[in-house]
């Protein structure tokens, strides 16, 4: 990689980790995240990289190795594991190996091993479960390929972004307006902070009483029990 590539990737990773999750999924639309049960295992969760994506053969952790030998620094390695949830394709020293490699952090739609080392190591891991059974080491996959993984279609290059509250996954052509959104959500988000700090209302803030007397009128009568002061 270039240096003006590098210092690129890592100016975007910068403008991308200013975000949480949850303000880039409502940047695009509440799309683009992964399913609830895509857990953080890490005592670290942030990263955000460009994706390099595998999928495996069933319960075969192969691939999973020759990926971590040829994957560029500053790159988020998401494996698509054929729903395969009781033989783990990932563990501590995979979980090394790519912490020194340069890596961002892997998402895997499957099962890892070693949780509390893991944990430890604070390389962010995603994953749907934790088992101690491990993977075979018998069959090929396919690499840099567009694969399925948390619900979604993950393609090479998409940016994958991480924290506490999930994965969101942001198609590489649509990066920029994406983070554009995200910049005018966030200045929304803090600006109904500093009014909440004042003592104002949060229904009053978002006009939920003009929303509820709008939709009463338009014969949508919510199921209420106001609570006893």
């Amino acid at each position: 990689m270039s240096k003006n590539n590098s210092s690129s990737l890592k100016l975007t990773r910068q403008r991308l980790l200013a975000f949480k999750t949850a303000l880039l999924s409502d940047a695009m639309g509440k799309r683009g995240a992964m399913d609830h049960d895509m857990h953080c295992l890490s005592a670290n969760c942030r990263m955000a990289g460009p994706a390099v994506t595998l999928r495996v053969h069933t319960a075969d952790i192969l691939m999973v190795g020759i990926a971590l030998s040829q994957c560029p620094a500053g790159r988020v390695l998401v494996i698509d594991g054929q729903g395969e949830l009781n033989t783990a394709l990932w563990g501590e020293l995979s979980t090394m190996a790519a912490r020194l490699r340069g890596l961002q952090g892997v998402v895997i739609d499957g099962a890892v091993r070693d949780h509390a080392n893991i944990r430890r190591d604070r390389f962010p891991v995603f994953a749907r479960a934790v088992v101690p059974n491990a993977g075979g080491a018998e069959y090929a996959g396919e690499m840099g390929i567009p694969i399925q993984c948390g619900g979604l279609v993950v393609n090479p290059g998409d940016w994958v972004v991480g924290d506490e509250d999930g994965v969101v996954v942001i198609p590489a052509d649509g990066l920029a307006p994406v983070m554009k959104t995200a910049a005018q959500l966030l200045r929304v988000e803090k600006k109904i902070g500093r009014e909440i700090r004042r003592g104002k209302e949060l229904a009053t803030i978002l006009r939920y009483e003009e929303l509820l007397k709008r939709k009463s009128k338009e014969g949508f009568l919510p199921q209420m029990r106001i609570l006893d002061k």
